[in-house]
């Protein structure tokens, strides 16, 4: 009997290199497709059903996204056609081939008005153009294909690619100080872990776990961006100074939710996904980064 094939849109984004990486573990059982722009763009909708005949997979994991959350304010008809467009003839395709889609989604898609922790079937409420674009891309994924699951994640960052981590790593190198937003409130996500998890859901479904809808992933444990600047330097055992500041001292072109903190018990009480300690997490990817050099 052959193996299922997996399709990974994306594999050059910093979830889909981690997922090249968690892969290797999962060899014998699987066969993985990792696929870039150039072998599935997201940007031409057109060439989907193409790939689709093509490799008729038995699950394809989107981690292909539009994630320039402030472009999108004005690239909107590109982010539309990435994030919701495209999504939704994926969602098309998988349930013409009876193929299983996961797709990652954001915690950008409530409000931010919130005082706990957002329960899956919380009213959304996008703040800016990319949480609308993840949202309806939600809506399509599960309207056009019953056997898709809707992973909404938050503050994601990874050994690879440019992220939050990496970018105060650089900056407590070359400045003496910094200011850092300290009135947004969410949950770190590091990207190793989600990929894990995906994989383990995977697993999981192979052996007739079938739960299919929207779940939320992140690490454990709620912080600021100015939190999380100063675990940075701790960790790291950088010496620069890190200044919190309001929401309103850094105008962007998005606006943020300020509270984005999602309750991710239901992904682990249906898949047994461990939901590490953001701080765990975050000294094991500044000690992979350090390693590196």
């Amino acid at each position: 009997m052959s193996k299922p094939l997996i399709v990974i849109a994306g594999r050059h984004g910093q979830l889909g290199q981690e997922l090249v990486q968690a892969s290797v573990a999962y060899d014998d059982a699987f066969i993985f497709l990792f696929a870039g722009r150039y072998e599935l763009d997201l940007g031409k909708p057109e060439t989907i059903t193409a790939f689709f005949e093509k490799h008729q997979p038995a699950y394809f994991i989107n981690c292909a996204a539009y994630t320039a959350v402030d472009k999108a304010e004005a690239e909107q008809e590109a982010a539309y056609t990435i994030n919701a467009e495209s999504v939704g003839m994926i969602a098309q395709q998988c349930h013409k081939y009876g193929c299983i889609f996961v797709t990652i989604s954001t915690d950008y898609v409530f409000d931010g008005k919130c005082t706990r922790p957002y329960q899956i079937n919380d009213a959304t409420d996008p703040v800016n153009y990319y949480g609308f674009t993840k949202w309806v891309g939600e809506k399509l994924a599960l309207e056009n294909n019953n056997k898709t699951i809707v992973i909404r994640t938050s503050w994601l960052y990874s050994t690879r690619g440019n992220n939050f981590v990496k970018t105060i790593l650089r900056l407590m190198k070359e400045k003496t100080e910094l200011t850092v937003v300290s009135d947004q409130i969410g949950c770190p996500t590091y990207s190793a872990d989600l990929a894990d998890a995906i994989l383990k859901i995977i697993t999981s479904l192979e052996k007739g776990n079938n739960h299919y809808g929207i779940y939320q992933y992140s690490n454990s444990g709620a912080i600021s961006w100015f939190d999380f600047a100063v675990a940075i330097g701790d960790i790291a055992k950088l010496s620069c100074q890190v200044i919190p500041v309001p929401t309103s001292a850094y105008p962007t072109a998005a606006k943020r939710p300020a509270y984005s903190v999602m309750d991710t018990s239901q992904i682990a009480k249906t898949y047994g996904i461990d939901i590490k300690d953001w701080k765990e997490s975050l000294e094991d990817c500044i000690a992979k980064i350090s390693h590196a050099k």
